[in-house]
């Protein structure tokens, strides 16, 4: 009967049955995912959350919403969906992390042309692990069908986030001082910014994406370029701990030169050291291949570095162990300086 029923709108180009069928696919991938302040199943009109407030005085909720980029072209034309899940969830997450949040829930949108079952479960199960890496709830979501919007097996991604932190415990820069170290945490490659120049680059250099890539031996090209984002939840919050982070920027679009002034009292600027973090072989060859200048991939790209901390000096040697110690590569990347003219709060020595 609902067939019957649905008859107008699959001739429309909509299949209501293939979207009843993700959903029952997805619902275990989806409870996988709850954490203790879930109190609803996927399906319903809004999701459930019950937050533990307790050792919370003053508990302040934040959010951060944001979308996978141009980097979705490349997963289209690799057939490979099950890692920008990882990205839509990192980009969000991490953003909310700098303010010293701990994320609660996540919700993703999913709107695409046909609905593919297999493609759209493949996504959402990576929107999955992303959650879990980040220790948050994947409380529901929505897919759309939209005939005429996107080309044939294309799709769009956004998602959005919920967190909460102590107002006592917020991260917003304002202690940062003369003296203080910048540490870097390594990034896991080119993220999920700047890829419209990415595949401009791609085309002008012949590779396709099946071909192994330059200078990283055992990976393709492809295989490099979706290297999903890394969340850095687990990671800094274990730091956060009993350590004075004074201040965080998660290094996205705009590169250092827009992100880290972000956090930066007036009076202060970074002064970071270029060459003083490994720098992963696809910089290098986006630099290359692209006809770029170091200024101009440091304000685009992460260039190795996808998380900063600012903290007291002092506690520089035992932040970068801790941080090696989990698995990701730190550096102290520069300092903090008295802010030497009304310019730039980022000042990079090449």
């Amino acid at each position: 009967m609902t067939g019957e029923r649905s008859k107008a709108y699959t001739e429309a180009g909509v299949n209501i049955e293939a979207g009843n069928a993700l959903v029952d696919r997805i619902k275990s991938i989806v409870g996988a995912t709850a954490t203790r302040g879930v109190i609803s199943d996927i399906g319903g009109f809004g999701g459930l959350f019950r937050p533990d407030l307790a050792g919370m005085s003053e508990p302040i909720l934040v959010s951060s919403t944001d979308g996978v980029g141009t980097k979705l072209k490349l997963a289209f034309a690799c057939d490979k969906h099950d890692t920008v899940g990882i990205d839509l969830v990192a980009m969000s997450v991490n953003d909310i992390l700098v303010q010293g949040a701990q994320p609660l829930f996540f919700l993703d949108y999913f709107a695409t042309g046909t609905l593919n079952v297999d493609t759209a479960e493949s996504v959402v199960a990576g929107v999955a692990a992303g959650c879990r890496q980040a220790s948050c709830a994947l409380l529901g979501g929505e897919t759309a069908e939209m005939p005429d919007m996107y080309g044939e097996g294309e799709y769009d991604l956004a998602g959005f986030c919920v967190g909460i932190v102590d107002n006592a415990r917020l991260i917003d820069g304002s202690t940062i001082q003369v003296g203080d170290a910048v540490i870097g945490i390594a990034s896991s490659g080119v993220h999920s910014n700047g890829f419209s120049l990415v595949r401009k680059i791609l085309a002008k250099s012949g590779l396709s994406l099946t071909a192994p890539f330059p200078g990283d031996e055992g990976r393709t090209v492809g295989e490099v370029l979706l290297e999903p984002t890394r969340i850095y939840v687990s990671c800094v919050r274990h730091l956060m701990r009993d350590i004075n982070i004074k201040g965080m920027a998660h290094i996205t679009g705009g590169g250092f030169y827009d992100n880290i002034p972000r956090v930066l009292p007036a009076q202060v600027e970074a002064r970071i050291r270029h060459g003083s973090w490994e720098m992963p072989p696809v910089f290098t060859w986006l630099k290359e291949t692209g006809g770029l200048t170091w200024p101009e991939m440091m304000q685009i790209f992460n260039c190795g570095i996808g998380y900063v901390l600012i903290l007291p000096e002092a506690r520089a040697e035992e932040t970068l162990g801790r941080i090696r110690a989990s698995g990701f590569g730190a550096w102290q990347i520069g300092t903090i300086e008295r802010r030497s003219s009304e310019g730039e709060q980022l000042v990079v020595d090449f």
